[in-house]
């Protein structure tokens, strides 16, 4: 038997770097070590350990070696062999790497042939075989291009399809383009002033970064160089003559922020867009944000990003974002590239700070945030963030104070924003939570409707009771024309309890107007809406669902449901996904952080579920509480949706965690009856809120799928873009 297993998820070559992801376990527990050699002799590697408890479920049965994953990275050179190998007390594995086969590999547009073998069914073989018959050899084999493809493939496909659309869009107006250029100062097209600090930049990337500002179709900007490089290399001689240039070579670096002032008081123009030295812009992109800015009228806009290698060949990790999010915001800072922002706000909120170095791009879009009056997103890949194996962005350790600057960031935007709470760094460097201090002397009022079911709603209350810590609480069920006696004598076990009360519900079902008389005997400041199903998991889930809800801009706050395998079956709900609105990472496994870690933060959607849901009772009697018209459905949503027109938000917090038994009580949507029920309220949800079925999701982008849950890019699935 091998005492060791592992599996190489990703093996690429950025450069002259080597870099491989994947897992690793020691089938004896031993300590597991990774080394590199090349010709038997050790080489310096980084080596990072990462969380795959998935990799160690698949192995073990368990999570015994959760950390078990790894990402790698060694200098690697032509004409060399290099070994990984990984050892424990029982033996040795080895892998073996040439910088020629990752060259292959990094450049792959199909999946290796072992893959597409095991994928390959005997029916889908056939099905391929009648359809070379019927459309023919060319037709065959863009299907099976299409399907065997490598994901950074379809997304280098679909990002050239967004150039083409783009630059379609700037020929069409290239009567209009005169009046924008350089030559146009007019108000309607006003200068960006496009602010880059320079520090002993590589000059190759110097140069196609001021190339990629040259080749903008909006010719109205200023590029702002301030360059503060002690390498000793003229940057200012191989600038080409064009007056819209600006250079300042400092007396010394002043750091990150020190420089970036530097550059921005060079800015002259009515916008100032923010592009990292050596990074690389869509020619289009300053002209899409202008018109994006003025369309929305924003005063502050950005854009989706992705990462490019070093010689610009492979884009990969696409960013597709949620419009203006501020929870999202606190707990990492979603934002970053392209941002554009108005000078007459920065010249309110001021430049970027020394004390954040690290995190000053961080702490400067909190405070902007805070005082523009419109923020603005435009759903396009307009940035490339190029990865060096060094830099923030590709290696999270390194930049440690990084990490910690942006959480004083966000601890002194919640004092300015008047705020009650604390701020911690999170397993995942880059992300954040924030513990809302809520008013511990207020009720909370939780309502829980039930038919039968003793045994699950004993779980319930049970877990309540034994595990919630939040000092002053009542449970109120309504209960709803039960005939077991079994439920009867545990409501009367329950009577005994002064913290439980049971309301008869006389009525036919209607989960909205059981909800609504429930909580018209609550006697509670915070109304919780609770299914009988769920079991407590965190003790703090009230105490989190409230601190976020004593917040007056809050509406609703929701929770994590898990089903009791482990996996996802709530972390907040997505309109239009599967045709009307589905829970985001439904099935994922509950320690799967997701697409940019959005499972497991908190942060704003558009509705959550009434599985588990906290509002203030004002704003439950504002809204009028459920509508009755969603009898079993979508009441949810609905009420959700409601409080969002009132210009209050919905919050998702991962960190109150349920067990959820899905639909025990009532059963799923089966039967004729029920289903004609359930495509009602479907159809009277879409019908009165028509915006969402249209133009989509505002915390989802429209880049992402509709078909699955995963956050994943709709580049990955073929029968939602046609790949132009």
């Amino acid at each position: 038997m091998r005492s060791i297993r592992y599996y190489i998820d990703k093996a690429e070559l950025l450069e002259r770097t080597a870099h491989l992801t994947g897992w690793a376990v020691s089938m004896d527990d031993s300590r597991l070590e990774i080394s590199v050699t090349c010709g038997g002799h050790p080489i310096e590697t980084l080596v990072r350990s990462l969380s795959r408890p998935d990799a160690s479920r698949a192995v073990f049965g368990d999570e015994r070696q959760a950390d078990c994953g790894f990402d790698l990275r060694f200098a690697c050179e032509k004409g060399k062999v290099y070994e990984v190998v990984f050892s424990n007390e029982k033996g040795k594995a080895r892998i073996r790497i040439t910088r020629e086969g990752l060259e292959k590999e990094t450049g792959r547009r199909l999946l290796p042939l072992r893959r597409i073998l095991r994928m390959t069914t005997p029916r889908m073989a056939v099905d391929d075989l009648r359809f070379l018959l019927r459309k023919g050899p060319f037709a065959w084999k863009q299907r099976l291009v299409r399907r065997y493809e490598t994901d950074e493939n379809k997304y280098l496909r679909w990002l050239d399809g967004q150039r083409t659309e783009l630059a379609e869009k700037a020929r069409k107006d290239v009567g209009r383009k005169l009046d924008y250029g350089k030559n146009g100062l007019s108000q309607e097209f006003p200068t960006v002033s496009i602010i880059v600090p320079l520090y002993n930049t590589p000059q190759k990337y110097y140069l196609q970064m001021v190339d990629s500002v040259l080749g903008q179709t909006y010719e109205n900007w200023q590029l702002c160089l301030a360059d503060g490089s002690d390498d000793g290399t003229d940057r200012k001689s191989c600038l080409p003559e064009d007056s819209r240039i600006c250079y300042r070579k400092l007396p010394q670096n002043l750091g990150i922020s020190g420089n970036l002032n530097e550059a921005l008081a060079l800015a002259e123009g009515q916008w100032a867009a923010f592009l990292d030295h050596d990074d690389i812009l869509e020619a289009e992109a300053v002209g899409e944000m202008v018109k994006a800015a003025l369309k929305a009228g924003a005063d502050m806009v950005y854009s989706d990003e992705d990462k490019v290698s070093l010689d610009l060949r492979h884009f990969y990790e696409p960013h597709f974002k949620s419009d203006f999010n501020p929870d999202l915001l606190r707990s990492t800072n979603y934002i970053c590239h392209f941002l554009m922002v108005k000078t007459e706000l920065l010249a309110r909120v001021g430049g970027f700070r020394r004390e954040f170095d690290g995190a000053q791009d961080y702490d400067f879009v909190l405070r902007a945030s805070e005082q523009a009056a419109c923020v603005a997103h435009l759903p396009r890949v307009l940035y490339h963030w190029r990865a060096h194996p060094s830099s923030t962005a590709q290696d999270t350790d390194s930049k440690g104070y990084a990490w910690e600057a942006g959480r004083r960031a966000i601890e002194e935007h919640l004092k300015r924003v008047g705020i009650q709470g604390t701020v911690e760094q999170t397993e995942r460097p880059g992300y954040y939570r924030v513990r809302y201090q809520a008013d511990r002397n207020v009720r909370i009022s939780i309502v829980i409707p039930n038919k039968d079911q003793a045994d699950t709603l004993r779980t319930c209350v049970e877990s309540i009771r034994a595990r919630t810590d939040w000092p002053d609480y009542e449970i109120l069920i309504v209960e709803n024309n039960s005939t077991t006696e079994e439920i009867w004598e545990y409501y009367r076990e329950l009577e005994n309890l002064p913290q439980v009360r049971i309301l008869r519900w006389q009525g036919e079902f209607n989960y909205s107007a059981v909800n609504n008389f429930g909580v018209s005997h609550a006697s509670g400041e915070y109304v919780v809406l609770l299914n009988n199903d769920t079991e407590v998991i965190t003790g703090d889930w009230l105490s989190e669902l409230a601190g976020i809800c004593r917040r007056p801009e809050v509406g609703v706050a929701g929770a994590r449901l898990l089903y009791r395998d482990g996996t996802v079956q709530h972390a907040g709900v997505v309109m239009k996904l599967a045709g009307c609105c589905g829970h985001v990472f439904y099935g994922a496994e509950r320690e799967d952080p997701g697409s940019f870690a959005r499972a497991v933060l908190i942060q704003d959607y558009s509705a959550v579920t009434g599985a588990c849901l906290m509002c203030r009772r004002e704003v439950w009697d504002r809204l009028g509480g459920l509508d009755t018209a969603f009898q079993v459905a979508y009441n949810d949503v609905d009420f959700c949706l409601r409080a969002r027109e009132a210009g209050l938000l919905v919050v998702y917090d991962p960190y109150a965690e349920l067990w959820h038994d899905e639909s025990k009580t009532r059963g799923y949507e089966e039967g004729s009856e029920k289903q004609a029920r359930f495509l009602r309220e479907q159809k009277l949800l879409r019908e009165r809120y028509p915006q969402y079925m249209e133009q989509g999701d505002p915390y989802y982008n429209p880049n992402l799928t509709l078909t699955a849950p995963d956050f994943s890019g709709r580049y990955l699935h073929e029968s939602e873009w046609d790949g132009q």
